[in-house]
């Protein structure tokens, strides 16, 4: 995972955690989860739009 390790991870953690407060924690958790499952579902409609040019004289119909 992007070459962090175990120590590296908890050095994040205690730095996040005196920059936020831990009650500000699930809050950010909270955020972070709502922002991956947007990005998800974004990408998933990507996929399913035709974006296929369209030829000047198709705009006209």
């Amino acid at each position: 995972m992007f070459g962090l390790g175990v120590p590296e991870l908890l050095i994040i953690l205690v730095i996040v955690v005196l920059l936020f407060g831990a009650g500000k924690l699930p809050q950010i958790g909270s955020g972070l989860g709502e922002g991956i499952r947007n990005f998800r579902k974004s990408m998933k409609e990507k996929g399913e739009v035709d974006i296929t040019p369209q030829k000047p004289e198709d705009k006209e119909k």
